[in-house]
């Protein structure tokens, strides 16, 4: 007869607070992995801003012919762009040419202010706060949330493995108390077959 520790008692109040502990340990750990990369990407999200920022510049650009919607919105959640050729001066004096984004129905000859670059080529405007916010947001969040899941994973895993270790130790130690507790030992070893 093996001895089978009743399902209930997996969960003895010694070792609960340790596994609330490691999950606590486990979140916290996640909590600060995903500030660090938040705080490591809007860093590098403000330098890289402003070194867009010292190359960039706002000139006027004239439309040359009227505007054409796209087909479909170029990101998610975004207003369609359209597009229209128009021309510029960038640096002073040279005169530029080419496509840019416009708003929708923009007729031809209608003055609007774009960003190029030190080359006079059409560039995105220095980043947004909003858009490095989101960036730096979704980036810790994803950080936090893959260090949680790996190290919760980990702490399951470790418990498992533990419990199987435990409960092996106690199949070994019944297998050698069974047998003199249940008297097995004494009738099977013949002492004592007239008196019983």
């Amino acid at each position: 007869m093996l001895y089978h520790e009743p399902s209930g008692s997996r969960t003895t109040l010694p070792r609960t607070p340790a596994r609330r502990v490691a999950l606590v340990f486990v979140l916290m750990i996640a909590v600060i992995c995903g500030a660090v990369v938040a705080g490591s990407l809007w860093t590098a999200g403000a330098k890289a801003d402003r070194e867009r920022a010292v190359h960039s510049h706002q000139v006027t650009a004239t439309t040359t012919g009227p505007a054409k919607d796209p087909p479909v919105a170029t990101r998610f959640g975004s207003k369609p762009q359209a597009v229209a050729p128009a021309v510029w001066e960038q640096p002073e004096h040279v005169r530029r040419s080419g496509t840019i984004n416009v708003p929708p129905q923009t007729p031809q000859g209608r003055a609007l202010t774009i960003w190029v670059d030190d080359a006079g080529a059409p560039t995105r405007p220095p980043g947004d706060v909003a858009d490095r916010a989101f960036t730096s947001l979704s980036g810790g969040m994803a950080a936090a949330g893959a260090v949680g899941v790996t190290g919760t994973a980990v702490v399951f895993l470790v418990r498992r493995r533990t419990e199987g270790h435990r409960l092996a130790a106690w199949e070994r130690e019944w297998e050698q108390v069974e047998p003199v507790w249940s008297g097995r030992l004494r009738r099977g070893s013949g002492a004592g077959d007239g008196d019983d």
